[in-house]
């Protein structure tokens, strides 16, 4: 059927379910306006400027994967606010490796308009690594994804890993 979309949220890949949760780029950007502190509908709608209808879409299935939550307005009106839960703030790291990476890759040099610095010193970011257990930092080649031992695994999951998803 032309137009459906595949579901990944029985893959085996936590990339792939990851993608199936917060996977469009609007749902990225809410969280990015979330963590810098935006709470109600209007609001991200004036800083994404997107459609209604979308933006609704949107905020639903992030309340619904537990991304994000309502609560009563912190002004004491009966406006619902929009809350990052704990699993969305976890996000903050992915938000952060996005725009380094953009920072990097997807302008040209002076064309960036802002920088990611520490809210306490207002020194820029250093660069996010990815680093092993003994500390090392590792590379793009220096890691693989493995099948958990059958002890190691949440006991409601029977699916079983088919080699490694990260080389798929």
């Amino acid at each position: 059927m032309k137009g459906k979309r595949t579901t990944l949220e029985t893959s085996t890949c936590a990339i792939a379910r990851s993608l199936e949760s917060i996977g469009d780029w609007w749902s990225l950007l809410i969280v990015r306006d979330a963590l810098a502190g935006t709470r109600r509908f209007g609001e991200f709608q004036r800083s994404l400027g997107l459609a209604k209808n979308i933006l609704t879409t949107r905020l639903r299935k992030l309340v619904a994967c537990g991304v994000l939550t309502t609560a009563p307005a912190s002004d004491g009106s009966s406006y619902r606010e929009y809350v990052l839960t704990e699993k969305g703030e976890r996000l903050y790291l992915v938000v952060a490796s996005l725009w380094q990476w953009g920072e990097e890759f997807c302008f040209p040099p002076g064309q960036l308009s802002y920088d990611l610095v520490d809210r306490q010193t207002h020194e820029k970011l250093r660069p996010l690594e990815l680093k092993s257990q003994d500390g090392r930092t590792l590379g793009p080649h220096d890691f693989v994804s493995r099948a958990l031992e059958r002890g190691d695994r949440d006991p409601s999951s029977t699916a079983l890993s088919q080699g490694d998803p990260l080389r798929k």
